[in-house]
This record gives structure tokens, sequence and C-alpha cells, in this order.
């Protein structure tokens, strides 16, 4: 028996370096499925490093968009940690499911696992980690309709952005602000700030195309809404020649 135990652990360590290669090479199904042997095997032998492959065997699986086995394998790995005693490490499990189930479009359950997780960061004083949580929730809300509970959650968000002088996490959480100024019926508010996002990240040295077109689209749609049309037609235009480079397959 201690010697199939050994050659479990000799096998798993083989796995998981071909893992570890393979995502450095950028193929992460084949790497998240080789690391996925590694902690079955951990498993069996009860080893101690099973639950910190488990973990990057979690990240793997979304980088690879398995997000139904990232929600698996990090429910298992937050059991484990919260066993353990291990308050962060199950506030980092339940973020990341939060985000799977976000991918998936499950908002109602993502808030569910962001409010567990930013209970676990608030008991440990992780201050800018429970404002991460509140960004998130903000974004769920937005997406079911609930736009005085998303301000809310985004504001908390901005506030300790602001306060910590994070200005890449202050920049989206305005724009969650912003949104869900719009889903509350303060269209022009609303407005003004995805204004005031687009400024900031359009004067950034390093600029994301993706975001700035998800920004401009977003004003589109409100100008439209508010009866601006013409206004909403020119953004539109404009922004196509970035989008046909941007997006082109």
């Amino acid at each position: 028996e201690l010697g199939n135990n050994h050659a479990n652990e000799e096998l798993a360590q083989a796995y998981s370096a071909v893992g570890y290669n393979l995502n450095q090479l950028k193929r992460m199904d084949e790497a998240a499925s080789a690391m996925s042997k590694a902690v079955d095997l951990l498993r069996k032998n009860k080893s101690p490093i099973a639950l910190e492959l488990a973990c990057t065997l979690g990240e793997w699986w979304y980088s690879s968009k398995n997000y139904e086995k990232v929600i698996e394998t990090m429910y298992e790995c937050s059991q484990e940690h919260l066993v353990d005693g291990n308050t962060i490490g199950a506030a980092n499990d339940m973020h990341l499911i939060g985000c799977a189930q976000r991918e998936l479009k499950n908002f109602n359950e993502a808030i569910i696992c962001f409010t567990e997780a930013r209970k676990m960061f608030k008991l440990e004083k992780e201050v800018i980690h429970v404002a991460r949580c509140d960004q998130k929730i903000a974004h769920c809300f937005v997406e079911i309709g609930d736009g005085e509970a998303a301000l809310a959650a985004a504001q908390k968000s901005l506030d300790v952005f602001v306060t910590a002088h994070d200005s890449a996490r202050e920049t989206y959480s305005l724009y969650e602000v912003g949104k869900a100024q719009i889903v509350s019926g303060q269209e022009e508010d609303g407005l003004n700030t995805l204004d005031r996002v687009l400024e900031i990240v359009t004067d950034a040295e390093n600029k994301d195309f993706d975001f700035i077109l998800e920004i401009e689209r977003k004003i589109a749609s409100v100008l439209t809404k508010l009866g601006r049309t013409e206004e909403a037609e020119e953004v539109e235009r404009r922004i196509a020649a970035v989008a046909e480079i941007v997006e082109e397959n």
C-alpha cells in the first residue's frame, strides 16, 4: 500500500509538471486537464499540497472558460479552507465561484457568492477585497435591473478605491455607478458619469479599446433613450472604425 501511495505521489508530480508547462504554452484546457489528474491523485493520498494545487486548478479552469468546473472545484476548496480555519482562502474561493456564476449569467447566484466572500474579507479587514466584491455585486444588480441596490454597492466600492487612491479600480467602480444610475432612471446623471469614465480611459497611456467601445456603446444607448438620436448615431458611426479593427476575428 505504501508503494502505491509513493507511485501516486510521483505520478501526481509528473501530471502537475505537465500542467505547468502547458499553462506556459497557453494551452489552458490541456493544462487544467493534467492538473486535475494530479489533484485527484493527491486527494486520494491525503497530500497536504492537494488543496494548493486544487486552487490553482480552479484558476486554470476559469482561464479556459470552463466555469462549471470552476464552481465544482472551488466549492470543495472553500469547504477545506473553512475546516482549516483559513478565512482568506475560503473568501478567495467564493469570490472565484462568484466570478464563474457571473460569466454563466447566473447573477442572483453570483450575488450570493460575492456577498459571502465579502463577509469573510470584512472579518479579516481586507478593505480592498471587500470593495472588489461590492463592485461585482453592483455589476450583477445592474444586470438584473435593480438600480437602487446596484448604486448602493457601486458607491461603496468607489468610496474605498478613491480613499485608497487606487485609480484603476476607481475607474471601473465609477463605470458601475454610471450604469446603476441609468438603470435607476437617472439617465442624465448616468450619462455624465459615463463621460467622466470615458475621459479617464481615453487619457490613459495604454488605451483599452475594448473598454472604450463598451463605454461608447453604453453612451449611445442612453442618448437614444433620451431621444438624442443624431448624437447616438454620431457616436456609433465614429466607433465603427475602431470596432472593425479591435473586434475583427
